[in-house]
């Protein structure tokens, strides 16, 4: 398994509502990377004080990597894919956006994707494989 961790918006959302990852997040081995496309999600919907200091950490203590040209431009051949296989709404579509260059931004790292979302992310993974977990 690799060594590079990223973290999808799902986990760090339940950890920050819930909690129930905190165990986990502690004992986690390897070099955790922090994508832009999730830091972007959670900045959307960070309300709170504590919500807005843990981000401003996650920021600090993990690099930030972003999708390259390549993975936008293969993203979208993705979602081409799955509106003509899957008969998705334009809607789905652009809520699966996020969660493709995600996945395509750990492969290309070599990482491994650590989610909450399992039904989204293994149906991704049927068109571009990467190492996924489900937590």
């Amino acid at each position: 398994m690799s060594n590079l961790i990223f973290f999808d918006t799902s986990i760090f959302i339940d950890h920050l509502r819930t909690g129930c990852h905190q165990e986990r997040l502690e004992t986690i081995s390897g070099l955790i990377r922090t994508s832009s496309v999730v830091l972007a999600e959670l900045w959307r919907g960070a309300t709170k004080l504590a919500e807005i200091s843990f981000l401003k950490e996650l920021e600090k203590n993990h690099p930030v990597l972003t999708p390259t040209e390549k993975n936008w431009l293969e993203s979208g051949q993705i979602l081409g894919r799955i509106r003509t296989d899957k008969g998705y709404s334009p809607d789905k579509l652009r809520d699966l956006h996020f969660d493709v260059l995600i996945a395509l931004t750990t492969r290309a790292c070599g990482a491994r994707l650590i989610t909450s979302n399992r039904s989204d992310f293994e149906m991704i993974r049927e068109y571009r494989d990467f190492v996924l977990e489900v937590w």
